[in-house]
């Protein structure tokens, strides 16, 4: 049997690693490390929760063990996809470089530029980044990746689901050419095939598991029901949780449930803490230093329950993890082998479960087409739901219709209060006044009929409770105004214009008279 010992590593890292527990490596680390130390590229292509981790971190500490770091310009570089997978990376650093001098950097998103800023200009012998975190820096100018000697790109698979390739390529085309490219991955699409073929110089591929298997230590269960109700399908599916967890009792230490949308992450989980359940969830729009606390809680047992998109599904190494529940059916089929992946890690033994409706069929087809067998059926456990009548939570309350318009009974608003509209009583016909012609005096006011009742029977008007007013004195007469002058009327001593008189050079004649002699 093979031993660490026997794999050439550093004395310094077989030293940790003995501190951490492990003896003999995993078939992927005993085939990957020996390849890696001659300065190969690599190609590793092996199911989850085998140990890749380890494949390059040991080899990668022992062949930068010689050398210095230069300012902004790292020797090794790590991309992982997610941060929660860069930071286990880089505890994996910790733990087998705790006896060297190497240094590290950990540029991930939801963390200051400042800080990452500081330990790049000190120089770092390995950086380990996202991509989209890593092309910041580049852009800035704060890193220059001309000095890397070993890139290692972990979960490429994960890299190709969410869109990473193209930066993966732009990464690969500003990393000197002699580097060494170590190339990890579960599965082997045709995209990442094609950028192996590009950016990998005769790699050494290693394949310990046939591609997209499940590790045989999982115990794998399909649950199926009908829900009642269209509308009560979400509702029954989170019963239907519970009494899964329920009945497997204390063998259930601790457990991930997987969703496939990050709203039904939040509800799940606000559910079960409803029901008494110990669970925190985790997806991709919460703060950083929340996904990193409970990830730690879940960790040291103080969180039981962990409700996870996928982004909890590749790549993290929590070893003790003794149950999965799918409570969705994941779209794509390699998902599903990597959230049941996250259970049956190291040789231990693990309990899969699935949660699954009728319009589910053409995924679970596609799973079992992918894992080239049948995942084995079993009958769902009875639900109690107290109220049938409750709503969805994903649904708001409906609202209470009132009667259609035009209902006799419909109530009527009455400043905020509503009252039932009185029945309509017999009420005498209302004389209509007809039309006064202009300028005819308005007729006297027919008198209205009053009640048979006598006067004082009945309430005083508003008029008679009021208070008299008390008698004004009466006002001085105004003095008459002199008749307005029209402004074309004129008196006779003044002649304004041509009027009735006229002038007296108009009645002369003005012959020129002829001069004599003519």
């Amino acid at each position: 049997m093979t031993r660490f010992s026997d794999l050439a590593l550093d004395p310094r890292v077989l030293r940790a690693v003995e501190e951490a527990g492990y003896e003999t490596p995993t078939p992927i680390q005993e085939q990957a490390i020996p390849e890696a130390l001659k300065g190969r590229d690599v190609l590793g292509i092996a199911q989850t929760g085998t140990g890749k981790t380890a494949s390059f971190t040991l080899p990668m500490i022992t062949l930068l063990g010689q050398g210095r770091a230069r300012a902004r310009m790292p020797r090794s570089l790590v991309l992982a996809p997610t941060r929660e997978l860069a930071a286990q990376v880089a505890e994996n650093f910790d733990t087998y470089a705790r006896h060297t001098k190497l240094t590290k950097a950990l540029l991930i998103g939801g963390v200051s530029f400042g800080e990452q800023d500081k330990l790049i200009d000190r120089g770092v012998d390995v950086l380990i980044a996202t991509p989209g975190r890593l092309l910041d820096h580049f852009e800035r100018g704060k890193l220059l990746l001309t000095g890397v000697q070993i890139m290692v790109v972990d979960e490429a698979d994960r890299m190709l689901d969410m869109g990473f390739i193209p930066d993966i390529e732009r990464i690969f085309q500003l990393t000197p050419f002699t580097r060494q490219t170590l190339f990890f991955s579960a599965t082997m699409a045709p995209e990442i095939e094609r950028i192996t073929n590009t950016f990998l110089t005769n790699p050494a591929k290693i394949e310990v598991a046939r591609q997209a298997t499940a590790s045989l230590t999982i115990e794998q269960r399909l649950f199926q029901f009908t829900p009642s109700r269209k509308d009560r399908s979400f509702a029954e599916k989170r019963a239907t949780l519970r009494a899964l967890i329920k009945s497997e009792g204390d063998a259930c230490t601790n457990a991930i449930i997987f969703c496939n949308r990050k709203m039904d992450v939040d509800v799940v989980a606000k559910s079960l803490k409803q029901h008494g359940f110990n669970a925190s969830p985790i997806h991709g729009d919460l703060d950083q230093s929340v996904r990193t606390r409970t990830l730690d809680g879940f960790r040291d047992g103080t969180v039981h329950l962990l409700v996870a998109s996928d982004v909890a599904a590749r790549g993290l190494d929590i070893p003790a993890v003794s149950h999965v529940f799918n409570f969705d059916v994941p779209s794509h089929p390699e998902d599903y082998v990597h959230r049941i992946g996250r259970t049956g890690r190291a040789g231990r033994l693990g309990k899969a479960f699935t949660i699954a409706t009728p319009s589910d069929d053409k995924y679970l087809a596609a799973i079992e087409t992918l894992v080239k067998m049948p995942i084995p059926r079993a009958e769902a456990p009875a639900i109690e739901i107290s109220d049938p009548a409750e709503p969805d939570a994903r649904r708001p309350p409906p609202r209470e219709r009132g009667p259609k318009r035009g209902d006799r009974n419909r109530p009527v608003r009455d400043h905020g209060r509503e009252a039932p509209r009185e029945p309509i009583r017999n009420v005498p016909p209302v004389a209509v006044e007809a039309p006064v012609p202009a300028g005819a005096a308005p007729a006297e006011a027919a008198p209205q009929p009053r009640e048979d009742r006598p006067r004082d029977d009945r309430a005083p008007r508003q008029a008679d409770r009021r208070e008299p007013r008390p008698e004004r004195e009466p006002r001085a007469p105004r003095p008459a105004r002199e008749p307005r002058r029209e402004p074309n009327r004129r008196d006779d001593s003044t002649v304004i214009g041509m009027g009735d008189h006229m002038p007296d050079f108009l009645t002369r004649s003005f012959v020129a008279a002829t001069p004599s002699g003519d």
